[in-house]
């Protein structure tokens, strides 16, 4: 019988963004006011943004939740909908997201 292993349960989104040409600084530091914020979630068990160093239009995420649950909490908090949604996605040329679950 396969044993249940927890880590197996948690929810790893990884996004990548291309924000519009000259809102390289301003997206960057929404997503600094952001990230803290996003790290203190209960769910949230790893949260890191990168700034691409050749290609500062470029941004990406890595996410690891403790579920689907979680990640969903953290769509609905205060700090996703004013800053994300409401502030930074107006920002983007291009916007993906993919999830997985470690094996």
């Amino acid at each position: 019988m396969a044993t249940t292993n927890n880590a197996n349960q948690n929810l790893v989104v990884t996004a990548f963004w291309e924000v519009n040409s000259g809102e390289e600084a301003t997206v960057a530091e929404l997503l600094k006011d952001f990230l803290p914020q996003a790290q203190r979630e209960p769910g949230v068990k790893a949260f890191q943004i990168h700034q691409n160093i050749a290609k500062p239009r470029e941004f990406f995420f890595y996410e690891v939740f403790a579920g689907e649950a979680a990640f969903a909490e953290h769509q609905q908090t205060d700090h996703f909908k004013n800053i994300i949604l409401g502030q930074a996605i107006p920002k983007l040329a291009k916007r993906e997201q993919s999830q997985f679950r470690f094996i």
